[in-house]
């Protein structure tokens, strides 16, 4: 239940050629302490309730837990979370052994594209595609939980 994930700002829409699955989604949080995230998301037709937990100091990994909910226990819920719902869409794109998930983010984030690659182990070492740009892992504004209360529009 840990999970080991970096993060990278992309530099091209390049990566789009590439992707081999597309996803809408839906996120809100109802709580966003560092301690504690609690986030709902609606991926496509599918509803998720995640629970997160603090940070490494490297920002590497941190507790995750995440049930499947149903669309509309999704729906309901965003009704309830913190203001600044989420709406991006996710692009899949394998490399290698490795699969990225990039977010085009929507809204008050239009302009930020982010690219995440889950690991095995910390010191995991993946194939880098071109469209990679500077690695932001372990920068909190980049959380998804700090961009639906202080959006990249207003950097």
């Amino acid at each position: 239940m840990i999970e080991i994930e970096r993060k990278f700002l992309v530099k091209s829409n390049a990566f789009k050629n590439d992707a081999f699955k597309q996803t809408k989604i839906t996120q809100g949080f109802l709580s966003t302490d560092k301690k504690r995230t609690v986030r709902i998301r609606l991926k496509g037709d599918i509803g998720y309730l995640t629970i997160k937990g603090e940070s490494s100091n490297n920002g590497l990994s941190r507790f995750e837990w995440e049930k499947k909910i149903t669309k509309t226990e999704a729906e309901q819920l965003l009704l309830l979370c913190k203001k600044g719902v989420i709406e991006k869409t996710r692009y899949d794109i394998k490399v290698e052994n490795h699969t990225f998930e990039v977010d085009e983010f929507y809204g008050e984030n239009q302009g930020l594209i982010i690219a995440e690659v889950e690991l095995d182990h910390e010191n995991e070492t993946f194939v880098k595609p071109d469209w990679l740009g500077v690695e932001v892992t372990g920068d909190i504004k980049y959380y998804n939980s700090q961009l639906s209360e202080n959006p990249y529009r207003y950097w």
